[in-house]
């Protein structure tokens, strides 16, 4: 097995991985609908979360579990991608990982959902 990045250091290394990385932006914008719906979720979100933050602490707050959620979804798609790729047969197994997953990604959007509304009340009914 070859490592991509060996021989590789410094600066060229960081631009070899940023590079990969949006690759991986761009194959799970293209080929995962969940990520691209809270992707298109976070546009709105993300600006609205200086506008509704009182100070930095909150900004972060609501921008950070808007974030969470997407690093959380393309964890889950990262899980899916080497279960299908080992074999598409039902195994239980398999079903652990890919539900262990999809749990993460739940947990991260409540999360994030108990949050913005914590930050609603406050500014609106405080």
């Amino acid at each position: 097995m070859t490592n991509e990045f060996k021989g590789h250091t410094g600066l060229d290394r960081i631009v070899r991985a940023f590079f990969n990385s949006w690759s991986g932006l761009r194959l799970a914008y293209a080929g995962e609908s969940a990520f691209r719906q809270e992707l298109w979720l976070a546009v709105p979100l993300l600006p609205l979360a200086f506008w509704l933050g009182d100070d930095w602490t909150q900004v972060s707050l609501l921008a950070g579990s808007v974030v969470l959620v997407l690093i959380v979804e393309l964890l889950n798609s990262g899980i899916e991608a080497v279960v299908d790729r080992v074999s598409y047969e039902w195994h239980e197994l398999s079903k652990r990982a890919k539900d262990f997953g999809s749990a993460a990604v739940l947990l991260s959007l409540m999360l994030c959902g108990a949050i913005w509304c914590a930050a609603l009340v406050q500014r609106f009914h405080a």
